[in-house]
C-alpha cells in the first residue's frame, strides 16, 4: 500500500498507519521483511489495526499530506543510491530501518529505529493499536507496561 492509498483509506475507514521506511541496500530491512513481518502474530496485528506502508526512503513516490506535496527532486532512475525523499526528511527519518506510527488522523505517534524481532515489535503494535500509549508518560510506566504485557508469540 502506498502512503497516499493509506491516507485515502483512512478517510473512509479510520485506522492507524504503520510506515516502514527502508532503502533497497538495507540488510536489516530485508531481515525484518523475512522474519518479523512474516510472523503470524505480527502479521495479524498489522492487518487488523494498521494500514501498512512500505516507503522507499530514496524512492520517488509522491506523497500529499498535511496540505503539502512531497517528492524526491534529486531522484535518478536506475541509480543504486538516491537522495532522501522529502517526506522521509520531514518525518525526521535518518536511520535505516525506521518504523513510524501515525494515528487515525495521520499525526505521528512514535518512531522505532533499527532491526526488531517479532518479540520486540509486538508490545509496540499492541500498545499503539489499543491506545495504551496515551497513558504511558514515564519510563516507569513503560517498564510496568512491559512487565505486564503477555505475548501471543510462542517461542
Amino acid at each position: 500500500m502506498t502512503m497516499n492509498e493509506a491516507l485515502a483509506a483512512q478517510k473512509t475507514h479510520p485506522k492507524k498507519i504503520l510506515i516502514d521506511f527502508y532503502v533497497d541496500s538495507c540488510s536489516s530491512c530485508k531481515v525484518m521483511d523475512e522474519n518479523t513481518y512474516s510472523h503470524p502474530v505480527i502479521a495479524e496485528y498489522i492487518n487488523a489495526y494498521y494500514y501498512p506502508v512500505k516507503f522507499n526512503t530514496e524512492g520517488n513516490e509522491p506523497v500529499t499530506i498535511y496540505g503539502r506535496d512531497f517528492t524526491n527532486p534529486a531522484y535518478i532512475n536506475g541509480s543504486k543510491r538516491n537522495a532522501p525523499h522529502q517526506y522521509a526528511q520531514f518525518m525526521n527519518v535518518s536511520a535505516m530501518k525506521s518504523l513510524v506510527f501515525l494515528d487515525e488522523s495521520a499525526r505521528p505517534i512514535t518512531t522505532l529505529n533499527g532491526l526488531l524481532t517479532p518479540s520486540e515489535l509486538e508490545p509496540y503494535l499492541s500498545m499503539i493499536s489499543d491506545n495504551s500509549y496515551l497513558k504511558i508518560k514515564t519510563r516507569e510506566e513503560w517498564d510496568n507496561y512491559q512487565s505486564k504485557f503477555r505475548s501471543k508469540i510462542k517461542n
